[in-house]
Protein backbone atom coordinates (compact mmCIF):
# COMPACT_ATOMS: atom_id res chain seq x y z
CA UNK A 1 0.00 0.00 0.00
CA UNK A 2 2.85 2.39 0.85
CA UNK A 3 4.53 1.62 -2.48
CA UNK A 4 1.30 2.11 -4.44
CA UNK A 5 0.41 5.40 -2.77
CA UNK A 6 3.90 6.83 -3.20
CA UNK A 7 4.08 5.98 -6.90
CA UNK A 8 0.59 7.39 -7.45
CA UNK A 9 1.56 10.66 -5.75
CA UNK A 10 4.76 10.90 -7.80
CA UNK A 11 2.85 10.44 -11.06
CA UNK A 12 0.26 13.05 -10.08
CA UNK A 13 3.04 15.48 -9.21
CA UNK A 14 4.82 14.85 -12.52
CA UNK A 15 1.58 15.38 -14.51
CA UNK A 16 0.86 18.61 -12.63
CA UNK A 17 4.40 19.91 -13.03
CA UNK A 18 4.57 19.36 -16.78
CA UNK A 19 1.06 20.75 -17.29
CA UNK A 20 2.00 23.89 -15.40
CA UNK A 21 5.25 24.21 -17.33
CA UNK A 22 3.43 24.07 -20.67
CA UNK A 23 0.92 26.72 -19.60
CA UNK A 24 3.44 29.34 -18.48
CA UNK A 25 6.39 28.64 -20.76
CA UNK A 26 5.56 31.10 -23.55
CA UNK A 27 4.53 33.87 -21.17
CA UNK A 28 7.69 33.47 -19.10
CA UNK A 29 9.90 33.60 -22.18
CA UNK A 30 8.27 36.86 -23.24
CA UNK A 31 8.68 38.42 -19.79
CA UNK A 32 12.33 37.34 -19.56
CA UNK A 33 13.19 38.86 -22.92
CA UNK A 34 11.71 42.23 -21.90
CA UNK A 35 13.02 42.24 -18.32
CA UNK A 36 14.92 45.50 -17.76
CA UNK A 37 18.34 44.85 -16.23
CA UNK A 38 20.62 47.68 -15.24
CA UNK A 39 24.41 47.50 -15.24
CA UNK A 40 26.28 45.92 -12.33
CA UNK A 41 28.61 48.07 -10.18
CA UNK A 42 31.51 47.25 -12.51
CA UNK A 43 29.50 48.25 -15.56
CA UNK A 44 28.77 44.71 -16.81
CA UNK A 45 25.39 44.27 -18.47
CA UNK A 46 23.50 41.16 -17.49
CA UNK A 47 21.90 39.06 -20.19
CA UNK A 48 18.36 38.37 -18.95
CA UNK A 49 17.65 35.67 -21.51
CA UNK A 50 20.85 33.84 -20.59
CA UNK A 51 19.99 33.96 -16.90
CA UNK A 52 16.57 32.48 -17.60
CA UNK A 53 18.05 29.72 -19.74
CA UNK A 54 20.51 28.88 -17.01
CA UNK A 55 17.82 28.80 -14.33
CA UNK A 56 15.55 26.63 -16.44
CA UNK A 57 18.42 24.25 -17.18
CA UNK A 58 18.96 23.86 -13.45
CA UNK A 59 15.29 23.14 -12.84
CA UNK A 60 15.14 20.65 -15.71
CA UNK A 61 18.30 18.88 -14.52
CA UNK A 62 17.07 18.60 -10.96
CA UNK A 63 13.62 17.52 -12.10
CA UNK A 64 15.30 14.70 -14.01
CA UNK A 65 17.25 13.77 -10.88
CA UNK A 66 13.97 13.42 -9.01
CA UNK A 67 12.29 11.54 -11.85
CA UNK A 68 14.86 8.73 -11.85
CA UNK A 69 14.06 8.06 -8.19
CA UNK A 70 10.65 6.63 -9.18
CA UNK A 71 12.03 3.22 -10.10
CA UNK A 72 14.13 3.09 -6.93
CA UNK A 73 11.07 2.91 -4.70
CA UNK A 74 11.55 -0.84 -4.37
CA UNK A 75 12.17 -3.54 -1.81
CA UNK A 76 15.11 -1.69 -0.32
CA UNK A 77 12.96 1.36 0.26
CA UNK A 78 10.31 -0.80 1.94
CA UNK A 79 12.98 -2.42 4.16
CA UNK A 80 14.20 1.03 5.20
CA UNK A 81 10.62 2.02 6.04
CA UNK A 82 10.20 -1.15 8.09
CA UNK A 83 13.38 -0.55 10.11
CA UNK A 84 12.34 3.03 10.85
CA UNK A 85 8.72 2.09 11.57
CA UNK A 86 9.74 -0.61 14.06
CA UNK A 87 12.42 1.54 15.71
CA UNK A 88 11.79 1.79 19.46
CA UNK A 89 14.15 4.72 19.90
CA UNK A 90 14.88 7.46 17.41
CA UNK A 91 16.10 7.73 13.85
CA UNK A 92 19.54 9.32 14.07
CA UNK A 93 20.42 11.17 10.87
CA UNK A 94 24.02 12.11 10.09
CA UNK A 95 26.03 13.65 7.26
CA UNK A 96 28.87 16.08 6.54
CA UNK A 97 28.92 19.29 4.49
CA UNK A 98 25.99 19.76 2.12
CA UNK A 99 24.81 16.24 2.97
CA UNK A 100 24.80 17.36 6.59
CA UNK A 101 22.43 20.23 5.79
CA UNK A 102 20.11 17.81 4.00
CA UNK A 103 20.41 15.38 6.92
CA UNK A 104 19.28 18.12 9.34
CA UNK A 105 16.23 18.81 7.16
CA UNK A 106 15.36 15.10 6.92
CA UNK A 107 15.66 14.73 10.69
CA UNK A 108 13.38 17.74 11.21
CA UNK A 109 10.81 16.39 8.72
CA UNK A 110 10.81 12.94 10.32
CA UNK A 111 10.42 14.42 13.80
CA UNK A 112 7.51 16.61 12.72
CA UNK A 113 5.66 13.78 10.97
CA UNK A 114 5.56 11.14 13.67
CA UNK A 115 9.02 9.53 13.50
CA UNK A 116 11.11 10.78 16.45
CA UNK A 117 14.45 11.83 15.02
CA UNK A 118 17.47 14.05 15.58
CA UNK A 119 20.68 15.03 13.78
CA UNK A 120 24.18 14.11 14.93
CA UNK A 121 27.23 15.78 13.40
CA UNK A 122 29.65 12.95 12.56
CA UNK A 123 32.69 15.04 13.46
CA UNK A 124 31.28 15.83 16.91
CA UNK A 125 30.09 12.23 17.25
CA UNK A 126 33.67 10.97 17.38
CA UNK A 127 34.31 13.35 20.29
CA UNK A 128 31.49 12.29 22.60
CA UNK A 129 28.15 12.82 20.86
CA UNK A 130 27.89 9.08 20.09
CA UNK A 131 26.58 8.84 23.63
CA UNK A 132 23.30 10.14 22.27
CA UNK A 133 22.85 6.97 20.18
CA UNK A 134 21.34 3.89 21.84
CA UNK A 135 20.89 0.28 20.69
CA UNK A 136 17.18 1.01 20.23
CA UNK A 137 17.90 3.60 17.52
CA UNK A 138 18.23 3.41 13.75
CA UNK A 139 20.97 5.40 12.00
CA UNK A 140 20.40 7.07 8.61
CA UNK A 141 23.73 8.17 7.10
CA UNK A 142 24.01 10.49 4.09
CA UNK A 143 27.06 10.81 1.83
CA UNK A 144 26.93 11.33 -1.93
CA UNK A 145 30.34 9.68 -2.41
CA UNK A 146 29.79 7.09 0.31
CA UNK A 147 33.40 7.61 1.41
CA UNK A 148 33.11 10.46 3.94
CA UNK A 149 35.87 9.88 6.49
CA UNK A 150 33.94 11.28 9.46
CA UNK A 151 31.06 8.87 8.84
CA UNK A 152 33.26 5.84 8.23
CA UNK A 153 35.09 6.54 11.51
CA UNK A 154 31.96 6.13 13.65
CA UNK A 155 30.50 3.10 11.83
CA UNK A 156 32.39 0.49 13.93
CA UNK A 157 30.63 1.70 17.09
CA UNK A 158 27.28 1.64 15.36
CA UNK A 159 27.88 -1.90 14.06
CA UNK A 160 29.27 -2.98 17.44
CA UNK A 161 25.98 -2.07 19.13
CA UNK A 162 23.95 -3.89 16.49
CA UNK A 163 22.21 -0.64 15.50
CA UNK A 164 20.50 -0.88 12.07
CA UNK A 165 22.26 1.31 9.49
CA UNK A 166 20.46 2.82 6.49
CA UNK A 167 22.70 4.55 3.96
CA UNK A 168 21.72 7.11 1.35
CA UNK A 169 24.40 7.71 -1.26
CA UNK A 170 25.06 8.09 -4.97
CA UNK A 171 27.64 5.30 -5.09
CA UNK A 172 26.43 1.70 -4.90
CA UNK A 173 29.99 0.41 -4.60
CA UNK A 174 31.07 2.72 -1.79
CA UNK A 175 32.26 1.70 1.68
CA UNK A 176 29.13 3.19 3.22
CA UNK A 177 26.86 1.22 0.87
CA UNK A 178 28.68 -2.04 1.61
CA UNK A 179 28.51 -1.59 5.37
CA UNK A 180 24.84 -0.59 5.45
CA UNK A 181 21.96 -2.93 6.24
CA UNK A 182 19.96 -1.05 3.58
CA UNK A 183 21.35 1.20 0.85
CA UNK A 184 19.10 3.74 -0.89
CA UNK A 185 20.50 4.80 -4.26
CA UNK A 186 20.27 8.58 -4.77
CA UNK A 187 22.69 8.83 -7.70
CA UNK A 188 21.76 11.42 -10.34
CA UNK A 189 22.33 11.67 -14.10
CA UNK A 190 24.14 15.01 -13.66
CA UNK A 191 24.67 17.84 -11.22
CA UNK A 192 22.95 21.10 -12.14
CA UNK A 193 26.22 22.93 -11.56
CA UNK A 194 27.83 23.39 -15.01
CA UNK A 195 31.22 22.60 -13.46
CA UNK A 196 29.85 19.36 -12.02
CA UNK A 197 31.31 20.32 -8.64
CA UNK A 198 28.71 22.00 -6.42
CA UNK A 199 26.21 19.52 -4.94
CA UNK A 200 22.91 20.49 -6.55
CA UNK A 201 20.93 17.67 -8.14
CA UNK A 202 22.45 15.16 -5.69
CA UNK A 203 21.31 17.09 -2.62
CA UNK A 204 17.85 17.55 -4.14
CA UNK A 205 17.58 13.81 -4.77
CA UNK A 206 18.64 13.02 -1.20
CA UNK A 207 16.13 15.53 0.18
CA UNK A 208 13.30 14.07 -1.90
CA UNK A 209 14.20 10.52 -0.87
CA UNK A 210 14.13 11.68 2.76
CA UNK A 211 10.72 13.26 2.26
CA UNK A 212 9.50 10.04 0.62
CA UNK A 213 10.56 8.08 3.71
CA UNK A 214 8.96 10.59 6.07
CA UNK A 215 5.60 10.78 4.30
CA UNK A 216 5.41 7.02 3.68
CA UNK A 217 5.93 6.51 7.43
CA UNK A 218 3.41 9.25 8.24
CA UNK A 219 0.74 7.39 6.27
CA UNK A 220 1.75 4.01 7.67
CA UNK A 221 1.34 5.34 11.22
CA UNK A 222 -1.97 7.03 10.50
CA UNK A 223 -0.30 10.13 11.91
CA UNK A 224 -2.41 13.08 13.02
CA UNK A 225 -1.70 16.40 14.71
CA UNK A 226 -2.26 14.77 18.11
CA UNK A 227 0.00 11.78 17.49
CA UNK A 228 3.41 13.28 18.13
CA UNK A 229 5.52 11.31 20.61
CA UNK A 230 9.01 11.98 21.91
CA UNK A 231 11.66 9.75 23.41
CA UNK A 232 14.97 10.55 25.07
CA UNK A 233 18.03 8.67 23.94
CA UNK A 234 20.52 7.67 26.59
CA UNK A 235 23.69 5.64 26.99
CA UNK A 236 27.38 6.17 26.51
CA UNK A 237 29.49 4.81 23.67
CA UNK A 238 33.30 4.81 23.51
CA UNK A 239 35.58 5.12 20.61
CA UNK A 240 36.11 2.18 18.24
CA UNK A 241 38.76 1.54 15.62
CA UNK A 242 37.78 0.98 12.03
CA UNK A 243 39.45 -2.42 11.82
CA UNK A 244 38.65 -5.31 9.54
CA UNK A 245 39.10 -8.99 10.25
CA UNK A 246 42.07 -9.02 7.86
CA UNK A 247 43.83 -6.49 10.12
CA UNK A 248 43.73 -8.63 13.26
CA UNK A 249 43.57 -12.26 12.13
CA UNK A 250 46.41 -14.80 12.25
CA UNK A 251 47.60 -15.95 8.82
CA UNK A 252 49.46 -18.74 7.06
CA UNK A 253 51.63 -20.74 9.47
CA UNK A 254 49.97 -19.13 12.50
CA UNK A 255 46.63 -20.77 11.69
CA UNK A 256 45.97 -23.94 13.76
CA UNK A 257 44.98 -26.62 11.27
CA UNK A 258 44.93 -30.44 11.15
CA UNK A 259 43.41 -33.15 8.98
CA UNK A 260 40.33 -35.15 10.03
CA UNK A 261 42.26 -38.37 10.72
CA UNK A 262 44.80 -37.07 13.23
CA UNK A 263 44.40 -38.13 16.85
CA UNK A 264 43.17 -35.93 19.65
CA UNK A 265 46.70 -35.84 21.02
CA UNK A 266 48.04 -34.49 17.73
CA UNK A 267 45.26 -31.92 17.61
CA UNK A 268 46.16 -30.87 21.17
CA UNK A 269 49.78 -30.37 20.12
CA UNK A 270 48.68 -28.12 17.24
CA UNK A 271 46.36 -26.12 19.52
CA UNK A 272 49.15 -25.67 22.08
CA UNK A 273 51.65 -24.61 19.41
CA UNK A 274 49.36 -21.96 17.87
CA UNK A 275 47.80 -20.76 21.14
CA UNK A 276 44.30 -19.86 19.93
CA UNK A 277 42.35 -22.38 21.97
CA UNK A 278 41.12 -24.28 18.92
CA UNK A 279 42.18 -25.85 15.63
CA UNK A 280 40.55 -26.04 12.23
CA UNK A 281 39.82 -29.46 10.74
CA UNK A 282 40.37 -29.28 6.99
CA UNK A 283 40.06 -31.64 4.04
CA UNK A 284 43.62 -32.56 2.99
CA UNK A 285 42.55 -32.69 -0.66
CA UNK A 286 41.24 -29.15 -1.12
CA UNK A 287 41.85 -27.50 2.29
CA UNK A 288 38.14 -26.74 2.74
CA UNK A 289 36.89 -26.41 6.30
CA UNK A 290 35.25 -29.51 7.78
CA UNK A 291 34.92 -28.47 11.40
CA UNK A 292 36.59 -27.06 14.49
CA UNK A 293 37.98 -28.63 17.66
CA UNK A 294 38.22 -26.35 20.70
CA UNK A 295 39.65 -26.52 24.19
CA UNK A 296 36.07 -27.01 25.39
CA UNK A 297 35.79 -30.12 23.22
CA UNK A 298 39.08 -31.30 24.70
CA UNK A 299 37.87 -30.90 28.28
CA UNK A 300 34.77 -32.89 27.49
CA UNK A 301 36.91 -35.62 25.90
CA UNK A 302 39.14 -35.86 28.98
CA UNK A 303 36.06 -36.39 31.15
CA UNK A 304 34.87 -39.27 28.96
CA UNK A 305 36.44 -42.58 30.03
CA UNK A 306 35.56 -44.17 26.68
CA UNK A 307 37.76 -41.76 24.71
CA UNK A 308 41.47 -42.47 24.27
CA UNK A 309 43.27 -39.26 23.35
CA UNK A 310 46.07 -41.20 21.66
CA UNK A 311 43.87 -43.15 19.23
CA UNK A 312 40.57 -41.30 18.76
CA UNK A 313 40.47 -39.29 15.51
CA UNK A 314 39.68 -35.62 15.98
CA UNK A 315 36.85 -35.73 13.42
CA UNK A 316 34.84 -37.83 15.88
CA UNK A 317 34.60 -34.96 18.37
CA UNK A 318 34.91 -31.90 16.12
CA UNK A 319 32.07 -29.44 15.64
CA UNK A 320 31.00 -29.55 11.96
CA UNK A 321 29.92 -26.36 10.16
CA UNK A 322 31.29 -24.01 12.84
CA UNK A 323 30.65 -20.29 12.97
CA UNK A 324 32.98 -18.48 10.57
CA UNK A 325 33.56 -14.99 9.23
CA UNK A 326 35.15 -13.47 6.12
CA UNK A 327 38.26 -11.31 6.07
CA UNK A 328 36.46 -8.23 4.69
CA UNK A 329 34.09 -7.91 7.65
CA UNK A 330 34.62 -5.40 10.44
CA UNK A 331 36.45 -6.72 13.50
CA UNK A 332 33.57 -5.49 15.64
CA UNK A 333 31.29 -7.91 13.81
CA UNK A 334 33.50 -10.77 14.97
CA UNK A 335 33.09 -9.57 18.55
CA UNK A 336 29.33 -9.39 18.09
CA UNK A 337 29.27 -12.91 16.61
CA UNK A 338 31.33 -14.28 19.51
CA UNK A 339 29.04 -12.66 22.06
CA UNK A 340 25.89 -13.89 20.37
CA UNK A 341 27.05 -17.52 20.23
CA UNK A 342 29.12 -17.63 23.44
CA UNK A 343 32.33 -18.59 21.66
CA UNK A 344 35.85 -17.25 22.07
CA UNK A 345 37.45 -17.87 18.65
CA UNK A 346 36.55 -17.76 14.97
CA UNK A 347 37.96 -19.17 11.78
CA UNK A 348 38.19 -16.86 8.76
CA UNK A 349 37.21 -18.39 5.43
CA UNK A 350 37.12 -17.31 1.80
CA UNK A 351 34.30 -17.69 -0.73
CA UNK A 352 35.23 -21.37 -1.23
CA UNK A 353 35.14 -22.12 2.53
CA UNK A 354 38.92 -22.45 2.70
CA UNK A 355 40.53 -21.28 5.95
CA UNK A 356 42.54 -18.09 5.40
CA UNK A 357 42.83 -16.91 8.99
CA UNK A 358 41.91 -17.32 12.63
CA UNK A 359 41.37 -15.06 15.63
CA UNK A 360 40.17 -15.20 19.20
CA UNK A 361 38.80 -12.81 21.79
CA UNK A 362 42.31 -11.86 22.93
CA UNK A 363 43.12 -10.58 19.44
CA UNK A 364 40.06 -8.31 19.61
CA UNK A 365 41.04 -7.13 23.08
CA UNK A 366 44.53 -6.24 21.89
CA UNK A 367 42.99 -4.31 18.99
CA UNK A 368 40.71 -2.49 21.48
CA UNK A 369 37.63 -3.70 19.66
CA UNK A 370 36.14 -4.99 22.94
Amino acid sequence: MVLKNLRRRNQEFADLAFSYQDSVSMNAQFQAASLPLGPTPDGTMLDGAKLVRSARAVIATEARAIEVLHDRIDGRFLRACQLMFECQGRVVVSGMGKSGHIARKIAATLASTGTPSFFVHPGEASHGDLGMITPKDVVLALSNSGETDELLTILPLIKRQGIPLIAMSGNNGSSLARLADVHLDTSVPAEACPLGLAPTSSTTAALVMGDALAIALLEARGFTDEDFARSHPAGSLGRQLLLKISDVMHRDGQIPSVGPDVTLTEALVEMTRKGLGMTAIVDPADQRLLGVFTDGDLRRAVDDDDIDLRTTPVMRLMTPQPKTITADKLAVEAAQLMEAHKIHALLVVDADNRVVGALNIHDLLRARVV
